[in-house]
Formats: structure tokens, sequence, C-alpha cells
């Protein structure tokens, strides 16, 4: 999936003007609730006058409902312009990076299990950034050099 562009940036001649966004995919707060709705069937299925049971599958298909109200509420996980970055902070609010508190940008990859994972890093001093794939819709190698190239044109 490519980043998306603003609308109010698509009218613009330079790339660099434009405002470039990264995204949760629209199918993953549909497969969360879906998940949700899952678990509380089969909680009622199986509970069977087991409270106990009926409660796990419940607080579980609370938190992953939870999960997909923040894909729903702040889809836009991160964003750029020539002033800098845009991050998500805390369930829905948002941040603003300066290029200028911007220290590194890296991808983190390690293997685990057979199964490798990647980390879009933005280290802006006090704070530290992750992002998956799955909450850029994009790998995380592009955002990063999407990013690099962004902050190479601010300056």
């Amino acid at each position: 999936m490519r980043p998306e562009r603003s609308p109010e940036s698509s009218s613009s001649p330079e790339p660099s003007s434009a405002v470039r966004q990264w995204r949760v995919p629209p199918v993953l707060p549909v497969v969360k609730l879906v998940g949700a709705a899952v678990l509380v069937g089969l909680g009622l299925l199986f509970a069977e006058g087991d409270r106990v049971r009926l409660v796990l599958a419940a607080v579980a298909a609370v938190g992953l409902a939870g999960w997909a109200a923040r894909d729903l509420l702040a889809p836009i996980r991160l964003a750029v312009d020539p002033a800098g970055i845009t991050v998500l902070r805390g369930f829905a609010g948002r941040r603003r990076l300066a290029w200028g508190a911007v220290e590194a940008i890296t991808v983190d990859r390690r293997t685990r299990l057979g199964l490798s994972a990647e980390l879009l890093e933005i280290d802006a001093g006090e704070s530290l950034h992750l992002f998956g794939r799955y909450d850029l819709g994009a790998p995380p190698d592009e955002v990063a050099e999407a990013l690099r190239a962004a902050r190479a044109e601010a300056s």
C-alpha cells in the first residue's frame, strides 16, 4: 500500500510541499472486530454455566474491540511534511516533531522463532516512536526512505 497524499497537497506541482501519510490498512480493524465477535460467540457456546470462561472471553473481546476502536478513531499513524513529522501519541492523540527534534530514523530487524519482524524507529531524544508494517500499511524500509528524503529536502 502506498502512502497517501493529503487532498490539499494533491494540486501542488512540487512533491516536496506534499504531506504524506501512512495509515492502518482498512481491513485490519474489521478483522479485529470480527475476532471480538467470534470470542464472544465462543464464550457463549463453550461456557455452559461456567462464568469464568464467559468473563475471560468477554474481557478478551473487549480488549480486541478497544484495539480496533483505536484503528478506527486514529487510522493515520504517521505523517510527514517539510516542517517535520506527526506521530500518534496515546490512544488517539497526535504529537508534532520538528526535524530538529528527530535524532535518528532507523529500521530494526529481528528474527525470532523463524519469523522476522521490522519496526520503524523514530528517535526524538526523550521519546522513541515505533511503527510496524500494520501500523503503516507499507514496509518500514520504504517509509524510512521517504522520511529521510523529506528530511533532506527540508534542510
